[in-house]
């Protein structure tokens, strides 16, 4: 990652794939709008490993969808077969829809791990690096590495 803030208009050059949410938070704005925040473990780079695997270079993130509307989560810890934890997600989708009086941006967040979705209405997105990327043998940081690089 070049840039400690990334926005919407990073979107095209920018993977998601494999991010773990952390938190979830709704941030109540104007004229029916709000924010809606998520702190992720971003994967900024996949090494691939000498012998086999991956080692990843990963950053916590704020990342926040501005102006969301019409908010929809649907995740089901229980149709997973493992233990409680982060979600993982697949990726972040961006469409433009036709609507009654506007054109909306719908934004659509896949969740591998427990399996849902995100979906919401919003104008874009700010994401802030919370530190330098660590080096790690997963794809989330350990709680310790996560405030160590805050």
């Amino acid at each position: 990652m070049t840039s400690q803030v990334l926005t919407d208009a990073d979107f095209d050059s920018t993977s998601w794939h494999d991010n773990h949410i952390h938190a979830v938070r709704f941030i109540e704005g104007k004229d029916g709008t709000g924010d809606l925040e998520l702190d992720l473990d971003h994967i900024v780079e996949w090494l691939k490993g000498e012998r086999s695997g991956f080692k990843f270079k990963v950053v916590p993130v704020t990342l926040t969808f501005h102006e969301v509307m019409f908010p929809r989560i649907a995740i089901d810890y229980g149709a997973a077969s493992a233990a409680f934890g982060p979600i993982m997600i697949h990726g972040i989708e961006r469409r433009t829809e036709q609507k009654a009086h506007y054109v909306a941006t719908i934004w659509k967040v896949p969740c591998t791990f427990p399996p849902g979705e995100m979906e919401f209405e919003a104008s874009g997105f700010t994401q802030i690096a919370r530190g330098q990327p660590v080096l790690s043998d997963s794809q989330s940081l350990s709680p310790a590495d996560r405030v160590s690089a805050s």
